[in-house]
């Protein structure tokens, strides 16, 4: 099945190219465009999303069998890049380590896509799949999101909450706009696609024309483009020649189940990670891991549309989400440090509280409060309800 195929068998795009084509003019003048948006509506183990039927297995084992572009392997950009890593072994362990927990989800949502496997290891490159990555330019998360084209098309910074540090929903955008920009500028051709997620479709667009009143052929690993572009994809290829293949680059690649890590549960009221953790038994740092995008430790319906759990506390934590107030003792209070761009009324609808309560309980007389000042939070249970 070609990749076009399968991502029409799969996708509904129509209405995504409508959204897009508004947005094409500013993503060329983007130096580095990653726009994306969050879908994630449903309370639900983030497994039934999928429409296939998954076998436990390997994670590296699948991914291969996805791989489709492993005729560049022997592109000399390529082998420089295969050379690297393989005389920097522990970078790459360390990378993947990094990938663990979300590998396994990455590499299903690429594959039901139809699309090549070589595409789940983007984060590789981009941010070494560091999901708090964040760069000189200021693009930021795992798919490295400009701010500007994140804020476009939904991933929102505000409240405390960043969509772009958010792996759920920036892989559903990241992944929508390779698709998007391949139809929009490049015939279903994804590398031009990739080119242009690193570099900019104006910049693409002009090598390709350039190219081809030279006379010369306008695909990828043909065109003049700016340095970082032209070792975009072989990096890529690099990765994936020894995914396919460890043994043969002298890497051992640490096992990754091809399992659920996580589980997805809606916010449908203010949700405080540390108190969380603390009713449920899930560690702190591990839930924090897994909710970057959640950047003063607090979930709200109004920004983050979900909460991320280890996949083995996902009933325990539904089931103290959904016990009513009243079953829960007074836990009197809670700390809230307050963060840049942090108000009392945003602390508030966090924590889901009132700007009264937090004035009375911290004996404020007005609505001043400044970066790194701890305030007490008056709650009675985990979620209001």
């Amino acid at each position: 099945m070609t990749y076009l195929t399968a991502r029409r068998r799969t996708l509904g795009l129509v209405s995504s190219l409508a959204l897009f084509g508004a947005l094409a003019a500013g993503a060329q003048s983007q130096a580095a465009p990653h726009p994306g948006v969050s879908n994630t509506l449903s309370t639900t183990h983030f497994w039934n999303d999928l429409q296939l039927d998954f076998l436990p297995g390997n994670t590296w084992e699948r991914l291969r069998d996805n791989l489709q572009w492993q005729d560049r392997s022997h592109d000399a950009r390529v082998q420089h890049w295969i050379d690297h890593y393989r005389a920097n072994p522990h970078n790459v362990i360390a990378i993947i380590e990094r990938a663990r927990p979300w590998m396994a989800w990455i590499n299903e949502k690429v594959e039901i896509r139809g699309l090549p496997g070589e595409i789940a290891l983007i984060p590789f490159v981009e941010s070494s799949f560091d999901p708090t990555a964040r760069s000189h330019r200021g693009a930021a998360g795992l798919w490295q999101f400009m701010p500007g084209t994140g804020d476009a098309l939904g991933l929102s910074r505000r409240n405390g909450y960043d969509g772009r540090l958010d792996v759920v929903a920036s892989t559903e955008a990241a992944l929508d706009y390779i698709e998007l920009q391949a139809d929009q500028w490049y015939e279903g051709d994804l590398e031009l696609s990739l080119a242009a997620y690193n570099a900019g479709a104006g910049t693409v667009n002009r090598a390709r024309h350039a190219a081809n009143a030279r006379g010369e052929p306008t695909d990828y690993w043909h065109l003049q483009l700016p340095n970082e572009t032209m070792h975009y994809l072989p990096k890529l290829n690099a990765i994936a020649a020894i995914v396919a293949d460890p043994d043969a680059h002298g890497i051992d690649l640490p096992d990754i189940d091809d399992a659920p890590a996580f589980a997805k549960v809606a916010v449908e009221a203010p949700i405080n990670l540390g108190q969380l953790a603390t009713m449920t038994g899930v560690d702190r740092a591990e839930l924090s891991a897994l909710n970057p995008g959640l950047t003063n430790g607090s979930a709200n319906p109004a920004t983050g549309e979900v909460v991320l759990v280890p996949i083995e506390y996902e009933e325990v934590v539904l089931a103290h989400l959904t016990t009513p107030a009243s079953a829960y003792p007074d836990t009197g209070v809670e700390q809230h440090v307050v963060a840049r761009g942090d108000s009392l009324s945003s602390i508030a609808a966090l924590h889901g509280s009132s700007v009264e309560e937090i004035r009375r309980h911290n004996g404020l007389n007005g609505d001043l409060i400044h970066e790194g000042q701890r305030l007490e939070i008056p709650r009675r249970s985990l979620a209001s309800r």
